[in-house]
């Protein structure tokens, strides 16, 4: 069963608790935002868009928020970068009640919202190894994913519900009042953190920079890991040929009429995740760590080729499902392997990296499927993406086998300021 001992430190838990309340609000917006781009286009393509909208402050602030979480105090940049995407979330909801329908206004305030989460997400990863022993890092990691995606089963069932029973116009309000509300957890826990100071830096190294040169530092530091890198793209053959969500509404619509059915399909790659996560003891002692990474992504793509195909809504669920457990153990080992691998110094910037890989992916995918899609249809564009995905880690894999041979140490230095 999930190893639980991280929670037994005070900080971390506080973390938890409230990355959990605020995840699960975000997955109301999470469906809402497409929703309504669908319904204001009436195209996958528009929806596909919202990917680009994120990716962009995505690449730019990513890379630049790891590089000033490694100079300042994480805590504070924690607190600052949030609000900003509260503020965001809070846009969105006064553009719901005004009853403003501009496929514009919905792209900008999710580049507010992704420039803000480019930076949060990466100082909140890099806090992770100051607050609990190495030796839990994986645990700890663990117990993250499998709060939040318990999160993404909830939300997107709960506001699936919420536009099965009121129309898309009150649905969306509804759910960005839920994920403004829910956010202020997600402060608490924050306020509550200790003070998190850059690392001392030894007298003959220079120390780091928030501007060009620490970002340059961090990527030069990337460029002597291979295994690293490998993790970067195996994660991005994943989600970009893989990603199937910016079809959710359309298949949703044609296929089994809409309503609930569109928060059982945003839903059903996190309920995969989370039973995976429940039953995770096992992942800490796997010493493999790369072959099962590859494993992992193979599975995860084939999963999702098939579930392109069904015409059943249980069975699409089921099938995502298991793409979604698969992902949990993905993104499990790549987390770990970043954090035990790189030094305190550069794991701000590391993490920014790290999280425009991670977040960037599926934006990609979004445009990716949601084109294709207009091209050749949603079956092709899925099925045709998760199978796509599945040949090529193989190939990456075996092509460039340091990641198969890759093992974790085998006594990670338990000290967290290291």
């Amino acid at each position: 069963m999930i190893d639980t001992r991280p929670l037994e430190v005070p900080a971390y838990r506080r973390m938890w608790i409230g990355n959990g309340a605020s995840y699960f609000g975000f997955q109301f917006t999470a469906v809402a935002v497409p929703v309504q781009m669908y319904d204001v286009t009436d195209s996958s393509a528009w929806v596909g868009l919202l990917g680009v909208a994120g990716l962009v402050p995505l690449l730019v602030f990513g890379l630049w928020g790891g590089a000033v979480a490694d100079v300042v105090d994480r805590r504070k940049l924690l607190l600052a970068s949030s609000l900003l995407a509260w503020l965001a979330t809070a846009g969105l909801l006064a553009q719901a009640l005004a009853g403003v329908r501009s496929a514009y206004l919905l792209l900008a305030l999710t580049a507010v919202q992704s420039a803000a989460f480019a930076v949060s997400s990466p100082t909140r990863q890099a806090i992770v190894p100051r607050i609990v022993p190495m030796s839990l890092v994986p645990s700890a990691n663990t117990l993250t994913h499998t709060t939040t995606t318990a999160g993404g089963v909830l939300g997107p069932l709960a506001a699936g519900l919420i536009f099965a029973v009121a129309t898309t116009g009150t649905g969306v309000t509804v759910a960005y009042l839920v994920d403004v509300a829910l956010f202020g957890i997600s402060f608490w826990a924050t306020w509550r953190l200790p003070a998190i100071p850059p690392a001392k830096v030894a007298p003959d190294r220079a120390r780091p920079s928030a501007g060009l040169r620490g970002i340059a530092d961090g990527l030069r530091f990337l460029a002597t890991s291979p295994v690293l890198l490998l993790s970067f793209a195996i994660d991005l053959i994943a989600m970009v040929f893989a990603m199937p969500r910016a079809l959710f509404p359309e298949v949703a619509a044609d296929r089994f009429g809409g309503g609930a059915a569109v928060g059982w399909l945003f839903a059903a790659i996190a309920i995969g995740s989370v039973l995976a996560g429940l039953t995770s003891g096992w992942i800490g002692r796997v010493r493999r760590q790369g072959v099962a990474l590859v494993v992992a992504v193979v599975a995860w793509g084939v999963a999702v080729g098939l579930a392109g195909l069904a015409h059943q809504l249980w069975l699409m669920v089921a099938l995502l499902a298991v793409g979604g457990a698969a992902d949990l153990v993905s993104a499990v080992y790549r987390q770990s392997m970043m954090q035990t691998f790189a030094p305190d110094r550069l794991r701000g910037r590391l993490q920014g990296v790290f999280i425009v890989v991670v977040a960037g992916g599926p934006r990609l995918g979004d445009l990716r499927a949601g084109s294709t899609a207009e091209l050749a249809g949603p079956t092709t564009s899925w099925t045709g993406g998760g199978f796509t995905a599945a040949g090529l880690a193989l190939v990456l894999a075996l092509a460039f086998p340091a990641l198969l041979r890759y093992r974790p140490p085998a006594d990670p230095d338990d000290d967290p300021n290291r």
